[in-house]
């Protein structure tokens, strides 16, 4: 099979120079828009089609799979990405293979693309998440139009949100709540086990098990952490997000490949999180921080699903509800976010909504406005009551005072008067 090589050539009716070349199997000439004017951006152009060519990456747009579609994103746009953007774009694109089984890009109409929303809902996704997968989705599909593959992507619809004043899924909890769910710890964790010498030794490693849970309940009580930060939050990793406890304050640490924004991150660390971290001796601070140990298997992690549903079902075991569906009557019982959502509330009443955005690392001012600072309204209320009741006491006793003071001036001239008639 001979060489391939894409020369650059002008047509006089096209308003663009295009780019030619033999194709070698079958001897015919097949040509393209390079989509500029100038050669010197043309023959770029047709440098980097020859290259797909070669390698055997090109295939023409409206014949292109879903499957070379997707191979090709992943290699071209997704590695570049974040590791938590390139395993979201792949699950996205694992949904889509199993609810619409595209045979080609070009399958992937509004239409189709409406009945995976749709799909997704049915399935009880959240819109958050619905909204999630369609931004992924779109992203893909525009790339696509840019570099060629689609002569238009299809347009995408945002999911239409019901009104509710709803701020949370769930809300903060109290101390007390959060001690009930560490006392319930080892119910949920470990199991009983008879005083034989086997299960002796089985209890053990119970007994560690879920020492390790109150150890990771704690920490994201007083750290604020997301879940999946902090089972990726290690000691001694400069490629992951770690604890810096090296400068003159206590720190966090992101690396410019888990960013969105590709730069290296510093990131403040809540005392009494570096107080926490303290606690732990020199010698043991290898490896990740929370190592939330699986019961009775030895050398294996939890992945993130299962480390929510412990914790989720700890917070069910100490009653700890934290929302109910108005319309099923569904009870939501305490989940990891929640005590991220009480870490919040904590530090809401003690810093600027400008620095606790920076501690929760939200994106924008506006989801620390509505999640955490506009909860503390019961708390001002508190306050604004019992300021009240204190000014109605001093009123009172004012009165009381004043009438004293009047009964007093009032027996005095009445002495005054007896003594003058007399």
């Amino acid at each position: 099979m001979g060489e391939i090589k894409v020369s650059v050539v002008a047509f006089g009716d096209r308003r663009y120079l295009q780019m030619q070349y033999t194709d070698p199997l079958t001897g015919r000439k097949k040509t393209r828009s390079t989509g500029t004017t100038d050669s010197g951006e043309a023959v770029k152009a047709a440098g980097k089609w020859e290259a797909e060519l070669r390698e055997g990456r090109y295939h023409e747009p409206l014949k292109m799979t879903w499957e070379q579609f997707t191979e090709r994103y992943d290699r071209e746009v997704l590695s570049g990405l974040s590791p938590r953007s390139q395993q979201q774009a792949m699950t996205l694109f694992n949904k889509v293979k199993a609810i619409l089984n595209p045979l080609r890009l070009r399958d992937l109409t509004a239409e189709r693309i409406s009945f995976f929303q749709a799909t997704l809902r049915e399935k009880k996704l959240s819109e958050n998440s619905i909204e999630g997968y369609s931004a992924y989705l779109r992203a893909a599909l525009n790339w696509a139009e840019t570099i060629g593959l689609l002569p238009k992507a299809p347009k995408i619809q945002r999911p239409k949100r019901a009104k509710s004043s709803k701020g949370m899924k769930g809300r903060p909890i109290t101390r007390e709540e959060f001690e009930r769910m560490l006392a319930k710890v080892e119910e949920v964790v470990d199991e009983k086990v008879a005083n034989d010498a086997h299960e002796k030794a089985a209890a053990k490693d119970d007994e560690r098990a879920a020492s390790s849970w109150q150890h990771y309940l704690e920490g994201l009580w007083c750290s604020g952490l997301r879940l999946e930060e902090s089972l990726e939050l290690w000691w001694d990793r400069d490629d992951r997000l770690r604890v810096d406890l090296s400068g003159e304050l206590p720190m966090l640490r992101i690396p410019a490949e888990l960013e969105k924004g590709h730069k290296d991150r510093v990131l403040p660390m809540a005392p009494e999180f570096a107080e926490f971290l303290s606690r732990t001796p020199e010698n043991d601070r290898t490896g990740r921080v929370f190592k939330p140990k699986p019961k009775r298997v030895h050398g294996d992690r939890l992945g993130k699903d299962w480390v929510s549903k412990i914790v989720s079902r700890i917070g069910k075991a100490a009653n700890v509800k934290v929302n109910t569906d108005p319309r099923t009557g569904a009870v939501k019982y305490a989940s990891a976010h929640d005590l991220r959502r009480s870490f919040g509330e904590r530090w809401a009443s003690r810093i600027m909504p400008q620095v606790l955005m920076e501690l929760m690392r939200h994106e924008s001012i506006e989801t620390t406005l509505r999640y955490y600072v506009g909860r503390n309204a019961h708390n001002t209320a508190k306050v604004l009551w019992e300021a009240h009741k204190r000014l109605a006491v001093g009123n009172t006793f004012g009165n009381t005072r004043q009438n004293q003071a009047s009964d007093t001036t009032t027996t005095e001239a009445a002495i005054t008067s007896r003594d003058s008639l007399s």
